[in-house]
């Protein structure tokens, strides 16, 4: 049957068509795997280094040949795909795009469209075609149903064409996009959803404590919490370090979640209940709608109930019970990432199409605290009268300007010394983290198509 399937999704027209891969990464390896176990004929390459590695690990793959170098790559390919950190692509493309096949299509991976564009304007031969992608998801994740957009920046149709037909066999849900507006939406629907669990992460690192231990963060959406941060800090740095840095997009929204976090945190820590009620309530109706609008009528994108099925200790939780009942939490990072979005006028329902997982789990909780009943008033009184997450959030405030200051000052350096030294804390829980956040995924999305 796996021949079959290879002879079959390959178009007879391309039979010949070579797929070109500079970079085997995570996801450049995702790619080659499912590309060539659709029947495409794939040369890669990473450094040179990592040769004989990548040819012991693809030796059985008929389909995929490992390369010395992007040269060869190029001159071999007709639709070459640089899967590299945003922070080397110009200087990958510098290298490579000058041996460019003639009349070859040439596109990026990158998280961040601004920079790799202007490198390949720069640094590729003008008869080159240029048809950009990004798989909105992680590795780890089936690319079926997931965003896939894609960039005709300067290409035929025909090309264009024969890019789809390459990436039809993910099954992925196709956008197509102009560079700068995937920057935007993938700024608004990315940013600063990693910039809350970026913070979590540093906080709880900083109070040295596993929350998933404690009788604290228990519930729905605290398991929410736990485990898409632990997700985020298993990835490798760059993939987050170079959609912030790099996207100018990002920089003002994280600047603004910093500023939302300490401007809220200073209304709790000051006991102005009322002015946090009125701040938050505000953000509520610009982002939400006011109750009884046409909003409110749709159908929520999660129930918690679905997000109570999975904590970190096991694929199921406790009955409720006195030692593991939810705690009230002022969920200081909902609130600022909706107070965020209000002070930027950003609707974030308007991105659904280009959305993540993690971006729909999260939009979920954010969207349920706002939308139950008394939960939304609980937060605030929590926030101002209940000292039990104070130290937690002033941790949280810290991380989050702390983060806001690295990508304002284009420090990647620091932003990697930041990110590895609390993925260290936290790393003998992601493989764990890993089982229960898939299966967290996949009953939401799941439960949203019902």
């Amino acid at each position: 049957m796996a021949s079959e399937s290879r002879t079959t999704a390959v178009p007879p027209e391309m039979a010949n068509f070579v797929v070109g891969l500079i970079g085997m990464g995570d996801m450049g390896k995702m790619y080659a795997r499912r590309l060539s176990d659709a029947g495409w004929r794939i040369m890669a390459c990473d450094k040179e280094d990592k040769y004989e590695g990548l040819v012991d690990e693809f030796a059985q793959n008929s389909n995929v040949q490992i390369l010395r170098n992007g040269h060869l790559v190029s001159r071999a390919s007709n639709y070459i795909i640089y899967s590299v950190e945003a922070a080397s692509i110009g200087r990958v493309v510098a290298q490579f795009g000058p041996s460019t096949r003639l009349g070859a299509i040439v596109g990026g991976q990158t998280s961040c469209k601004d920079p790799e564009i202007k490198a390949f304007e720069e640094h590729l031969p003008s008869d080159v075609d240029i048809v950009s992608c990004h798989s909105l998801h992680g590795p780890g994740v089936d690319p079926a149903g997931q965003p896939l957009v894609l960039i005709k920046h300067r290409a035929s149709d025909e090309s264009l064409a024969k890019v789809e037909a390459v990436f039809r066999c993910l099954k992925s849900k196709v956008v197509h996009l102009t560079a700068r507006e995937h920057d935007r939406i993938t700024a608004d629907t990315q940013a600063v959803t990693h910039a809350a669990f970026l913070s979590m992460g540093k906080a709880w690192h900083a109070t040295t404590q596993f929350p998933w231990e404690g009788a604290r963060y228990v519930g729905g959406i605290e398991n929410v919490k736990i485990n898409l941060m632990l997700r985020i800090y298993a990835q490798k740095w760059h993939v987050y370090a170079g959609l912030a840095i790099l996207n100018p997009e990002a920089h003002k929204q994280i600047n603004q979640f910093a500023r939302s976090t300490t401007e809220l945190y200073y209304l709790m820590l000051e006991g102005r209940h009322d002015e946090l009620r009125d701040r938050v309530y505000a953000a509520k109706e610009k982002v939400f709608g006011a109750e009884g609008s046409p909003k409110w009528a749709t159908k929520p994108l999660l129930q918690e109930a679905v997000l109570c099925q999975f904590t970190l200790g096991g694929s199921k939780a406790q009955p409720p019970s006195a030692a593991n009942s939810k705690k009230p939490n002022n969920h200081l990072s909902l609130l600022a990432m909706v107070d965020c979005w209000s002070a930027l006028g950003i609707v974030p329902f308007d991105h659904m199409i280009c959305s993540t997982p993690l971006f729909r789990l999260w939009l979920g909780v954010t969207e349920h605290l706002f939308r139950t009943p008394g939960l939304l008033d609980e937060c605030i009184r929590v926030g101002v009268d209940d000292n039990t997450f104070r130290r937690d959030d002033l941790q949280f405030t810290i991380a989050a300007c702390g983060w806001a200051e690295c990508v304002s000052l284009r420090q990647f350096d620091t932003w990697r010394e930041r990110f590895e030294v609390t993925q260290r804390f936290f790393e003998d829980r992601f493989e764990a983290a890993k089982e229960v956040g898939n299966a967290m995924i996949k009953a939401v999305l799941a439960s949203s198509e019902e």
